[in-house]
């Protein structure tokens, strides 16, 4: 069965950072293993943290399926569900040692729901096909609380020193309580450079799998236009994303 690692918390904590450094380190680590990274965040910046160009996205495929059944060729909209699996593999990009798939930015204004109920599906589905799946999540609690995640086995929040961003890890903590299958959770802190500050901060019994300071080289390779692997290993979040890795038994 394959380790599905989910990574939520507030947008702009440097969630899809850790991200792209967990493919990176199960990549180096693992390289037998199948690594799947599910970049689930409409942002769509973990494309462009680990160097992936995106030809196809989840909701690219959605939507021809939809246009099909609008169209009133019913028979063909069954054929493309039916062929979905096929479809979802060849819309994955294909890197060395890892693959990737976008969820795709929808056009319509408003609620991701109809995409959000789709990947769910979908984890579940190419889940079975690899060894690890380290999934990007949307900022904030929406795919928590519309189960998406609901099949994940390792929960890691991340935040930053800021009162929202711990609030939202906190929310983001106590419904997954209830709506997520986990064997494993635990909370980063990030950009973090006063010890004293992280140990006096409320995370209210939430297992801290590491403390990130701020990483100038992170930060300078970002302005570059360079990707997480031109990161050095003596890097403060490489360093941080391994630690985590290891503290939930990754």
């Amino acid at each position: 069965m394959a380790k599905i690692i989910a990574l939520a918390g507030k947008g702009g904590v440097g969630k899809t950072t850790v991200c792209s450094a967990f493919v990176r380190i199960l990549g180096e680590t693992r390289p037998d293993s199948r690594i799947l990274a599910i970049d689930a965040d409409p942002a769509v910046g973990l494309a462009t943290a680990l160097g992936v160009e995106v030809n196809e996205t989840l909701d690219d495929i959605r939507c021809e399926i939809i246009e099909k059944a609008e169209d009133g060729a019913g028979k063909e909209a069954l054929e493309l569900l039916g062929e979905a699996r096929y479809r979802i593999f060849d819309a994955l990009a294909e890197k060395e040692r890892f693959s990737f798939l976008a969820i795709g930015r929808p056009e319509g204004a408003g609620c991701y729901c109809s995409v959000n109920t789709y990947l769910k599906a979908v984890i579940e589905m190419v889940s079975r096909d690899f060894d690890y799946v380290v999934i990007d999540g949307e900022a904030g609690i929406e795919q928590i609380n519309r189960r998406v995640m609901e099949k994940v086995t390792h929960l890691v929040l991340v935040t930053d020193a800021s009162k929202k961003g711990l609030q939202v890890a906190r929310s983001i903590y106590e419904v997954a309580d209830r709506l997520v299958m986990y064997e494993k959770r635990g909370i980063i802190l990030n950009r973090i450079d006063d010890e004293e500050l992280a140990a006096t901060l409320p995370t209210d019994g939430m297992e801290i799998l590491s403390v990130i300071q701020s990483d100038p080289s992170h930060a300078r390779n970002d302005i570059l236009g360079k990707t997480i692997f031109e990161l050095e290993e003596t890097a403060p979040v490489y360093k941080g994303a391994k630690e985590a890795l290891e503290k939930i038994g990754i």
